[in-house]
């Protein structure tokens, strides 16, 4: 037997309540019953769809990839390319989004399906972006794309977990300029 449907209306209110109580209160401290309540749905609602909050909050954080990613900038000047990309990037990270992948990936440091999943839906997808942008001249010929890419998210994600020095357009632009000096 086959249960009821989502209702796709408290579908994207329960995602948009686990954001607001994350921009608000940070990940840690969203609940699976504050969602329910901030949603106005019932916990068992919640829970019928989603087993923690981890999961609500990476189906929330892939809408708002979805809705809110612009498209691959091509300008045909590669470096630009890069910055542009770099800084839509580093501008998510500033938002509900950075707070997010920031507490998916704490909690993925202990749950493989978790870490799968996040990999399958975020982590792939913008690593398969940030590779097409930089393949297009952004390091010369013989730079291996994979360890370009691992640098320049690697130098993302310190700063965003160790919160020592901004993620920004200077970031960006200092980014860029490396990877062109790089012979």
């Amino acid at each position: 037997m086959v249960g009821r449907p989502r209702s796709e209306v408290a579908r994207k209110a329960i995602l948009r309540a686990a954001l607001d109580l994350c921009a608000r209160d940070g990940y840690q401290n969203v609940t699976m019953k504050g969602i329910a309540q901030v949603a106005g749905s019932g916990r068992q609602t919640v829970y019928r769809w989603w087993q923690t909050k981890a999961q609500v909050l990476l189906e929330a954080l892939t809408d708002v990839l979805a809705e809110e990613v612009p498209e691959l900038p091509d300008t045909g000047d590669a470096r630009a390319d890069l910055v542009t990309f770099l800084e839509q990037t580093f501008a998510l990270a500033h938002g509900v989004a950075g707070q997010v992948v920031v507490g998916l990936m704490a909690d993925a440091q202990s749950d493989a399906e978790l870490a799968a999943e996040l990999r399958a839906k975020i982590i792939n997808p913008r690593r398969a972006a940030l590779r097409a942008v930089v393949a297009r001249g952004a390091v010369p010929e013989d730079v291996d794309l994979e360890l370009a890419v691992d640098l320049i998210f690697g130098a993302m994600w310190y700063r965003l977990l160790n919160r020592h020095a901004e993620v920004n357009q200077e970031l960006a632009e200092e980014i860029a300029g490396l990877l062109a000096r790089i012979s």
